[in-house]
């Protein structure tokens, strides 16, 4: 029995087999490519193999530190292959001659290789197929920025074990076959977490050398609540966490009855609760579970897992499912933001040394404008359907603001002259995630109609910490003095010109801080659905008076840990049963 611990990505616990990702069940199809673009894929191909060999030496280090020299020496021959001459020519080669993807040409070469030494008489090679195939998916991820398969075919329940997962991997796990997952790398608000939390998917990630340590059929136990995954776990243990299991399902039917109730505290304040989604297909469970409305629909998914964007009558029939589905209830859509963790190879954008600081959000949409107004007019299109709100991301200055409105009015009236029907009164709103927003939200409140605090990343820029680095958890501290600061700035310069504000990041789903957020006046409160019915019972149990106590008391503390202290106290004495169960 093994026992490991990782980052905490979404509650719950799942026992079964494991399903681990191997380059054989990874999808690859053979695309033409023009002779312009020829370049451009060896590049992607040199800058994945150059990640790929990053990311092993990561596992070789932690491995020489935990099990010594020997064990960790079993990655020198993943990193022989990385630098194996034939395979960087031979890839190339064919990307030049054949016109064809770099994803299908790597798939070849590789399939020639472990063909040739298959035929050798020599058992050591031979097993040497198993390294090659691992380092082959490996590079495949990093090109396509996740694994690419299909899991709707699985036919049996499994916990998928992989390097990574993108959002449409683990989109692809919708009401599948897959009731937990556990990856290599990933922080608690990376992109796969926040989709695993959406879904309602067990997960731990950020375990760094899983996919090294499990087979395939191992029996595995993931506490995702608690970051462990335990491989081959005796019969006490299956016992034991099967008792936990039924604990914590029984819990979660116990608050089922707050669904019809709303997020009122009980002195009357009304606090509006809304999901978070990914996918249309996620507002079936948003209207099970009562929200009033969808903060965030995040538009990546449309733009990701494919090689062309996305036109406007696709983007406008995703659009109009949400809205006309969720009416009369409002929905808020954000615009694409992608970079930093997630990324769109077609665009012919160069790997960033600093991609969260690079050409990202509101950043990319402004310099692709093309690109960013078919989102608007599709965006407007879909007003006609519902209360339509369109967010901008990482909005870091007014004068951005500025740029939006002007390309935003642009689009109004080439709709006008087509004779297209849209709403005018769109509400426009920004998310503050990044300080120089928050410093700003007096200027900036001025320009909009509302603001979405995005904590994760307002997180990651205020403490300088790369939120997806699982070895930088530690340090992802929502309660830091300046956090706090920067949100209640936020809100009061909101306040003072007459919008109102929103939270959708993380913290807004964590029923820890949800006294402390009313107190300093939130307005929303939006996030994954299995933190709905949490959240309302805690807002229900207070009132508006004590809720504004608390935040004038931790609002005074000076350091993290003294407004820890302080809020543990406070929450858990009167809320363990749901802060336990997070």
């Amino acid at each position: 029995m093994i026992k490991l611990t990782g980052v905490a990505a979404s509650a719950g616990i799942v026992i079964g087999k494991a399903y681990l990702l191997d380059i054989t069940k990874l999808k690859v199809t053979k695309e033409k490519i023009p002779a312009e673009d020829i370049d451009k894929q060896i590049n992607n191909f040199r800058e994945a193999v150059s990640r790929t060999e990053k990311e092993i030496r990561k596992v070789k280090e932690k491995v020489h530190t935990e099990m010594g020299e020997e064990y960790a020496n079993i990655f020198e021959a993943h990193l022989l292959v990385l630098k194996d001459p034939l395979l960087i020519f031979e890839v190339s080669e064919r990307i030049k001659k054949e016109q064809i993807n770099v994803e299908y040409a790597l798939w070849e070469v590789l399939e020639m290789i472990t063909e040739n030494i298959a035929d050798l008489d020599n058992e050591y090679m031979r097993e040497r197929v198993v390294d090659i195939y691992d380092i082959g998916r490996r590079i495949l991820e990093n090109l396509v920025g996740g694994t690419g398969v299909d899991f709707q075919e699985l036919k049996e329940d499994v916990i998928v074990i992989a390097h990574n997962l993108t959002p449409s991997d683990t989109a692809h796990m919708y009401k599948g076959k897959i009731i937990g997952f556990a990856t290599d790398i990933g922080g608690q608000t990376s992109h796969t977490a926040i989709m695993a939390r959406a879904l309602e998917i067990p997960a731990v990630v950020g375990l760094r050398d899983i996919t090294f340590r499990v087979k395939s059929d191992d029996t595995l136990i993931i506490d995702g609540g608690h970051g462990i995954v335990i491989i081959a776990p005796d019969e006490q243990t299956i016992q034991e966490y099967e008792h936990k299991k039924k604990l914590f399902d029984e819990f979660k039917v116990g608050l089922a009855w707050l669904r019809d109730l709303p997020g009122q505290t009980n002195d009357g304040y009304r606090i509006e609760i809304a999901a978070n989604i990914e996918l249309p297909q996620e507002v079936e469970v948003v209207k099970q579970e009562k929200a009033e409305g969808i903060g965030l629909y995040r538009t990546e998914f449309l733009y990701l897992e494919r090689t062309e964007l996305p036109d406007e009558d696709e983007q406008l029939e995703a659009y109009r499912q949400v809205v006309s589905q969720m009416n009369p209830y409002p929905v808020t859509i954000r615009t694409l933001d992608v970079g930093g963790d997630k990324f769109l190879s077609y665009l012919g954008i160069p790997i960033e040394v600093n991609p969260s600081l690079g050409l990202r959000a509101i950043r990319l949409c402004l310099k692709h404008k093309e690109m960013f107004k078919n989102q608007l007019r599709a965006l407007f299109r879909a007003s006609t359907f519902g209360k339509l709100r369109i967010m901008f991301p990482m909005i870091s200055e007014l004068d951005e603001i500025i740029q939006v409105k002007k390309i935003i009015e642009e689009v109004k009236q080439e709709l006008k002259i087509e004779k297209v029907c849209f709403d005018p009164n769109i509400e426009i709103g920004v998310m503050i995630e990044t300080p120089s927003a928050a410093m700003t939200a007096d200027v900036l409140a001025g320009s909009v109609d509302f603001f979405s605090i995005g904590t994760n990343d307002l997180i990651q820029y205020t403490i300088a910490i790369d939120r997806v680095n699982e070895q930088l958890t530690h340090l992802y501290n929502p309660l830091h003095p300046a956090i706090l600061r920067l949100i209640n700035w936020t809100i009061e310069s909101a306040h003072k010109q007459g919008i109102w504000v929103g939270m959708c990041g993380e913290m807004a789903g964590d029923p820890l801080f949800t006294m402390l957020l009313v107190g300093m006046g939130i307005d929303e409160l939006s996030m994954s659905c299995g933190s709905i019915s949490k959240v309302k019972e805690v807002i229900r149990s207070i009132s508006l008076h004590e809720a504004k106590e608390l935040a004038q008391k931790i609002l005074k503390l000076q350091s993290a840990l003294e407004i820890e202290t302080m809020l543990n106290e406070v929450m858990y004495k009167r809320f363990a049963h749901i802060l336990n169960r997070k």
